[in-house]
């Protein structure tokens, strides 16, 4: 049987740090603006691993998330200690259960650029009935700001259009998180 000569080569694994050496932040190599650069190689497997099972939740029959504490929890996990902003989305199936999280737009310290259309894309993709929208606040103040909410509304008619529903948006701050549905501005 032939090869193809350009067939795929796996990636090399990732290299876990040794105990006690410091971390790189996630996804760059650079430690000099790393959060998790205090993080011992122990701790952060602990955190990986339990993101491990939360994604397996996620996905599985029980409901991980039956009340909006347990999603703002999930979220403040994934969110909360990042230096920079960042828009994610939970895509719900039409029981309400987790299909996936996915971290869609990156930003600067203070404002994050979101594109309606992408949502809607992944939204497609994930063949997902409901979203819980969130974005973190570096600053730790989780009020909504305007921007927030007109954010919220246009992704809510945009998402309407094609019957994916705005469950929720979160705000994830360093220590607390806000439902803007709680707050009734969803």
């Amino acid at each position: 049987m032939a090869t193809n000569s350009t067939t795929r080569r796996k990636p090399a694994p990732l290299r876990h740090p040794k105990a006690g050496e410091p971390l790189p932040e996630y996804g760059t190599t650079n430690l000099s603006s790393s959060y998790r650069r205090s993080l011992r190689a122990r701790d952060l497997a602990t955190i990986d691993r339990a993101l491990q099972i939360l994604r397996v939740w996620l996905t599985d029959d029980r409901s991980v998330f039956d009340t909006p504490d347990a999603v703002k929890d999930y979220l403040r996990l994934h969110l909360a200690a990042e230096p920079v902003e960042h828009f994610a989305v939970i895509f719900l199936d039409s029981q309400n259960r987790g299909i996936a999280f996915e971290r869609m737009f990156t930003g600067t310290l203070t404002q994050t650029s979101v594109y309606p259309r992408e949502v809607v894309r992944a939204a497609l993709r994930h063949n997902a009935a409901a979203v819980v929208l969130a974005h973190n606040h570096p600053s730790g103040n989780v009020k909504p700001s305007r921007a927030d909410e007109a954010l919220t509304h246009s992704l809510k008619q945009a998402l309407a259009l094609i019957d994916v529903h705005v469950l929720d948006h979160v705000i994830v701050g360093s220590s607390n998180a806000l439902s803007m549905a709680e707050k009734g501005l969803v």
